[in-house]
């Protein structure tokens, strides 16, 4: 007969939130093993200008992707983890999505043409603008947020795990000199692009198939505005940075910068797997068993805060060996970077643990954006005033100090209105006004 203990550790391995969070792993190392394997490479065939170049543009197709995506990574999510035993009602979540992302990708094309024309660096390089067009469109039509909110992240992972080692290779084996950097960006929006076609197809085996109407794109908007201003103001720091940057310096700060913020971001996606796993199943308990929510909160910060000072500690006291083994030698002046955004692991932490983890399941929208758009002002402010005179340093304090804004003010928060999860109680949802 078994004892306690061994019963407790055979319904954890059983457990859907664990293998959820497995399969997200299986999903989130390879995207995390493979930029550390491809940095070193493109680094050293590209040169500092040329990573700025893709950094800039990345930056670029990141606000297109933003636009397409329009936050239904995480207000469709929610909605398919609620209805996931209506096949009816997840058939029409499936066709307001794709159907507002169609009417959002076909909005963006008049200003990304203008952007081209306007941005020197894309009057230069007109191949490398296509690419992140192409690059940042693929992205916003990602599929993964279904399935993720079916929990069935096993699928996800053994269709775009396979395709991610083969952008690798097709990586390794066309591109060899600056003049290929936009080749970089084809491969990458491939390599994210092909399983999601897949994915569509599997969803509409489960679904019933709907053609979108204009109601229905309408419907979608409404559904994703909430978390599009959350992915809009994301973005516009944690990307936007080099953006900007890029306006003032030239391209060589910019991929110091960009390798350093690459190195420290990457170190946190580590814990993806662990927030997006809970983030579903924390949509699902609040609408059934509020108390096991409150406790699954509760640990989840611990779990993740405790990820992110672990991270943050190593990348900083590790900082010259990862940028040496890397981005390589000609990356040094990158160090001291690395060394300031190595506190965003840990902020990045305890934000998303009191932020996504908790105030977007409970409904809290409208506060979460608040916070921000608040940062996002905040980050631009401060972008424009340090990057002209500080470049690449001051540019790295404004990421810090907005993900230390977002942090205490998701916090904050949730203390006035008594919702904190580490409390041994918390108000409902009902008395937030």
């Amino acid at each position: 007969m078994k004892c306690p203990e061994e019963l407790r550790l055979s319904r954890l391995s059983r457990h859907t939130l664990v293998h959820n969070t497995i399969s997200l792993y299986a999903v989130y190392l390879p995207n995390y093993f493979i930029p550390l394997l491809v940095i070193p490479y493109l680094a050293r065939v590209l040169g500092a200008a040329g990573w700025g170049l893709v950094a800039f543009t990345q930056a670029f197709g990141t606000y297109l992707s933003v636009v397409i995506e329009f936050g239904f990574f995480l207000s469709a999510n929610r909605e398919v983890a609620r209805h996931r035993e209506d096949r009816v009602k997840l058939g029409k979540i499936l066709a307001d999505v794709l159907g507002a992302r169609v009417f959002l990708c076909l909005a963006c094309i008049g200003p990304a043409l203008a952007a081209g024309i306007w941005f020197p660096i894309f009057r230069e390089h007109p191949r490398l603008f296509w690419a992140g067009m192409f690059w940042g469109a693929v992205q916003g039509f990602s599929m993964s947020w279904f399935f993720q909110g079916l929990e069935r992240m096993r699928l996800v992972a053994a269709l775009e795990t396979p395709a991610q080692f083969s952008g690798i290779i097709a990586i390794l084996l066309f591109v060899h000199r600056l003049q290929d950097a936009w080749l970089v960006l084809v491969i990458q929006g491939l390599a994210y692009g092909l399983p999601a076609v897949v994915e569509l197809v599997l969803a509409y085996r489960e679904v019933p198939f709907l053609l979108p109407t204009f109601r229905s794109i309408w419907e979608g908007l409404r559904l994703g505005t909430s978390m599009f201003l959350y992915r809009g103001s994301l973005e516009l720091y944690a990307k936007g940075n080099a953006l900007i940057l890029g306006l003032f310096v030239a391209p060589q700060l910019v991929g110091y910068y960009a390798a350093a913020e690459k190195i420290s971001r990457a170190s946190y996606r580590l814990l993806n797997p662990v927030t997006q796993a809970l983030y579903p199943r924390m949509s699902y308990l609040l609408h059934h068993a509020r108390k096991k929510a409150h406790r699954l909160a509760r640990m989840g910060i611990i779990l993740v805060g405790a990820g992110g000072l672990a991270l943050s500690l190593l990348v900083y006291l590790s900082a010259p060996w990862l940028i040496r083994i890397i981005v390589g030698p000609e990356f040094a002046p990158a160090v001291p970077l690395l060394r300031i955004l190595a506190l965003m692991p840990a902020l990045i932490a305890f934000g998303q643990g009191y932020g996504t983890q908790w105030m977007l399941p409970l409904g809290l929208d409208r506060l979460f954006n608040s916070v921000m758009l608040l940062a996002g002002a905040v980050d631009i402010a401060l972008a424009l005033i340090l990057a002209p005179r500080y470049a690449d340093l001051g540019m790295a304090w404004v990421a810090v100090l907005t993900e230390a804004l977002i942090a205490a003010g998701f916090y904050l928060v949730l203390r006035f209105y008594r919702l904190d999860p580490m409390r041994a109680a918390v108000a409902s949802e009902g008395e937030v006004a």
